[in-house]
């Protein structure tokens, strides 16, 4: 991995379903928005990192069907199916999917450098606190895979194994 992602951040608050959890990620990537984007919100480059993209209307209110390769399709939240709740090309993609919530990437480039991104993401689920915590980790692993994959080193799934998603969800339990 070349760059180390930052720790996220995490609010929960009460709603009518139980807790309401929300994290949040800020990445400073050295990368145009052009290439952020064709990670996050196509079907080619979304499983360089993080899921394969069975169904991506992208569009508005388009179908989105993402199916996790870390994961056996028989693990419930491995194939999640939803909506494009928001997309405002190479600024905003959002997906509001099963189990997995609201995920929400909002891409600007840097200030100071016009050929870097800051990448704002946001997921916003229901849950007990460990899946807050499950959540964090998976995002951050998730997030180290899309350093990698727009470095040209896409994940290799057949590879993956937990330890290094039980060493950051130990972090952040830690953290907490």
């Amino acid at each position: 991995m070349t760059e180390a992602i930052p720790y996220g951040t995490s609010e929960t608050r009460t709603g009518d379903d139980g807790p309401v959890h929300v994290l949040h990620f800020v990445l400073h990537l050295p990368h145009p928005v052009v290439r952020i984007w064709a990670a996050v919100a196509t079907p080619e480059g979304l499983p360089q990192w993080l899921a394969a993209a069975d169904l991506l209307e992208p569009q508005l209110d388009g179908a989105v069907k993402l199916r996790w390769l870390n994961a056996e399709p028989s693990v419930e939240g491995a194939v999640v199916s939803g909506r494009v709740s928001a997309w405002d090309r190479e600024a905003v993609a959002e997906y509001t999917v099963g189990t997995h919530g609201r995920i929400r990437f909002h891409m600007e480039p840097a200030p100071a450098d016009s050929l870097a991104t800051v990448l704002r993401f946001t997921n916003e689920f229901s849950g007990p606190d460990g899946r807050r915590l499950d959540n964090l980790a998976g995002w951050h692993q998730h997030f180290e895979y899309l350093s990698d994959a727009l470095d040209g080193r896409p994940a290799d799934w057949s590879a993956w194994t937990p330890e290094r998603f039980e060493q950051l969800r130990a972090e952040y339990a830690a953290r907490s």
